[in-house]
């Protein structure tokens, strides 16, 4: 049984949220083998792995659970982290599926800021400096 931790799911929307968090964690290589699907859903040789370890743990195993649920898989991050949305990019551009990849999205905590009413706009402007 896998133990994917999902940060939210609403119907057919999968959510990994990063506010805080500095990295989508590691793992070793050997745990893609958990995965039977691992190599339908991308091209592993162009996974970020390094030294035994796949990085973006948490990226990889949400989009092999968006494609198990039939579902979308979208990343909440901080635009001022350029680094966390080139990982998220190259999770992406590993995937094989074109139908999967239009399913995978991100969107930036500034951008769901802007949206909201004023009052919580200015406490995420307050407690994170969005």
């Amino acid at each position: 049984i896998d133990r994917t931790e999902i940060d939210m799911r609403l119907g057919g929307l999968l959510v990994e949220a990063k506010l805080t968090e500095s990295d989508f964690q590691s793992a070793p290589v050997r745990l893609l083998a958990r995965y039977p699907t691992v190599s339908d859903v991308f091209d592993v040789d162009r996974l970020p792995i390094a030294n035994d370890r796949v990085h973006s743990w948490q990226l990889i195993r949400g989009v092999l659970a968006a494609h198990a649920a039939e579902a979308s898989f979208l990343v909440f991050c901080d635009r001022r982290r350029p680094d966390l949305i080139d990982r998220w990019f190259a999770v992406i551009g590993a995937v094989s599926s074109s139908a999967l990849r239009t399913r995978l999205g991100l969107l930036t905590w500034q951008e769901i800021a802007a949206t909201l009413p004023a009052r919580l706009q200015q406490f995420l402007d307050e407690k994170y400096g969005i």
